[in-house]
């Protein structure tokens, strides 16, 4: 990396603390107009604040080492770190008695055996998640200990037929014994272990009482992860959720973006008209930069695909979020052919491992400040080149 990266990168983790010191009289989101996010000290990060420590660019383990072991389990968070990821992600959805426990999608019969439980059989449905119709079953509909009772699997066995050795290991932890194991490994490390945590849906589970934020905020504060130099990230595809949190904890926060023509949920019923496409642009950006720390947007937004699944002209989303004092973690980056741009492919079985570290170098390239992926031992020798001293 050259030296003004790493200049930029110190720029850059002084901002992410300091951005919401900056914030006056902004909309604390489409449903909730007439409130006001609270603004932040901009002292710690003069004085060095946490995420001034990592490493740059991050790696983020992708729902753990999910390339390797079921996702969300305390066996891919566990190997996420045993490789050296930088930052472990979990997503949270609710219980029916309120828990919050890590699951990438509130449906769950694609990565635990419920199907195998005939006491549960009932409680398969459809619902209407986001709009989108889902059949199968959700977390709201079981209490925690209707949960513990179940294994977690592999999601695209297809894909992994290896990490089909792990089904059945683990079962799904709640996001408290995650804090829990994050304090032990720290301590055993000797360094903290940082988190990355998305609340899933969380205006659909607000409708039904089942409100993410605040379950979490108290979380956060028992287990002392909820300041500015917190080891943490919270984020997620709903501007409002992020707008709530920081009105409740002041880790740093990051808003989630989607394809370009799509419209986060809560836009969707606020009537807001805005898309992924306006946040993007420097006057969305700015307005993201009011209330949040950084963006983690699709790869397809930094480096769009053509017709054929090639990389084509990068768009200015880094220098513009840069410019913002926001920092990027796009998502999602993967070693197999299947996931990866046309000209890193190899070969012609989609399950096959591609040249993942070219995929990466040339994201790496662009100035991201971390990346999601499920191969965080990939991504630390990608992300070796572009550290400080390291040179390109």
């Amino acid at each position: 990396m050259t030296q003004g990266g790493a200049a930029r990168r110190t720029v850059l983790g002084a901002a992410v603390l300091a951005a919401g010191g900056a914030v006056t009289g902004l909309s604390a989101g489409p449903a909730t107009a007439s409130e006001t996010v609270v603004a932040s000290d901009a002292s710690d990060a003069r004085h060095g604040g946490g995420y001034r420590d990592l490493p740059f660019p991050l790696v983020i383990g992708h729902r753990g080492a999910c390339g390797y072991r079921p996702e969300h389990t305390l066996g891919s968070y566990q190997l996420a770190l045993d490789l050296g990821a930088d930052v472990i992600e979990q997503d949270l959805v609710p219980t029916k008695d309120g828990h919050l426990v890590c699951r990438h999608e509130n449906e769950i019969g694609g990565t635990t055996d419920v199907a195998e439980h005939p006491e549960f059989a009932s409680r398969r449905t459809t619902k209407s998640i986001d709009g989108v119709p889902v059949t199968g079953w959700f977390t709201e509909d079981f209490t925690l200990a209707e949960l513990k009772t179940l294994r977690a699997k592999e999601r695209i066995p297809a894909v992994r037929q290896r990490n089909t050795l792990y089904d059945g290991r683990w079962d799904i932890p709640t996001f408290e014994e995650v804090l829990r194991w994050a304090d032990r490994e720290g301590k055993r490390r000797g360094k903290r272990v940082w988190l990355h945590v998305e609340t899933k849906h969380p205006s659909y589970f607000r409708t039904l009482g089942l409100g993410l934020e605040e379950p979490l905020a108290k979380l956060l504060r028992r287990y002392g992860r909820d300041g500015r130099t917190a080891p943490l990230f919270l984020q997620s595809f709903e501007p409002s959720s992020i707008q709530r949190l920081s009105r409740l904890v002041s880790a740093p926060r990051v808003v989630l973006l989607s394809t370009a023509g799509t419209r986060p949920w809560d836009f969707e019923q606020a009537k807001d008209p805005r898309t992924v496409a306006d946040l993007v642009k420097p006057e969305g950006l700015k307005w993201i930069a009011g209330f949040a720390q950084g963006i983690g947007p699709t790869m397809d937004l930094i480096i769009p695909r053509d017709a054929a699944g090639r990389l084509a002209t990068p768009t200015t989303l880094v220098k513009d979020a840069h410019a913002q004092g926001l920092v990027l973690h796009p998502y999602t980056a993967r070693n197999e052919n299947t996931f990866l741009p046309a000209e890193y492919r190899r070969g012609t079985d989609p399950a096959a491992y591609g040249d993942a570290f070219g995929a990466f170098r040339t994201y790496f390239e662009q100035g991201i400040d971390g990346i999601f992926t499920d191969n965080a031992d990939t991504g630390l020798l990608a992300a070796e080149a572009f550290r400080p001293g390291r040179g390109r």
